[in-house]
């Protein structure tokens, strides 16, 4: 039994919290396409967003389902 578990799940779409998106203005959704293993003591993903060419990386505590 995997002790920590992933909060969210393939093909959810989140908001992504980091520091460096928001000085830049982004403010797009990503969707979930991809659980990683942890890393520390947090989950991770990787997500895309339909408006950049590539993925990102994202710990769970750099996440979350609010609009």
């Amino acid at each position: 039994m995997e002790l920590h578990s992933h909060k969210y799940k393939v093909g959810q779409s989140v908001r992504y919290n980091s520091d460096a998106l928001r000085r830049l203005g982004a403010n797009s959704s990503y969707k979930i396409v991809r659980l990683l293993p942890l890393e520390g003591d947090q989950q991770q993903y990787r997500l895309k967003s339909v408006s950049e060419a590539h993925e990102r990386v994202a710990k769970e505590n750099e996440i979350n389902l609010d609009f």
